[in-house]
């Protein structure tokens, strides 16, 4: 059996809002943006991607799962994020060498730092 890992589902209040912040955050193209679902990636025909689906409830507690970004220049990748809309978060991380930051809904990624060897 192979398995290919295809897309994360993120529930979101407004999918497509949400799927358009993470297009512009990461750079990637919307490759379907019909009203139940939105869906974005690196590149048209390649994955995994993210696709977003409207849920009705809000969220309510920390995610269970979230996405980790490595980038060149964390300190200008954070005031980017931040520039977009994205928020600061402590979910009782401490003083870690990676920022942990919210999306405009509220969903936990964190920008790591530079990659030791």
């Amino acid at each position: 059996m192979t398995l290919q890992w295809e897309q994360v589902i993120v529930d979101a209040a407004d999918a497509a809002a949400l799927g358009r912040w993470w297009a512009e955050a990461l750079g990637w193209t919307v490759v379907n943006d019909d009203p139940d679902e939105f869906e974005i990636r690196p590149a048209p025909d390649l994955v995994p991607g993210l696709l977003f689906v409207p849920v009705p409830e809000a969220k309510t507690v920390k995610n269970r799962l979230h996405l980790d970004f490595r980038p060149d220049d964390q300190r200008a990748e954070v005031e980017r994020l931040l520039a977009l809309g994205a928020r600061r978060a402590d979910v009782g991380q401490g003083e870690q060498p990676w920022v942990v930051l919210t999306d405009p809904e509220g969903n936990e990624f964190c920008v790591l730092g530079e990659r030791r060897s």
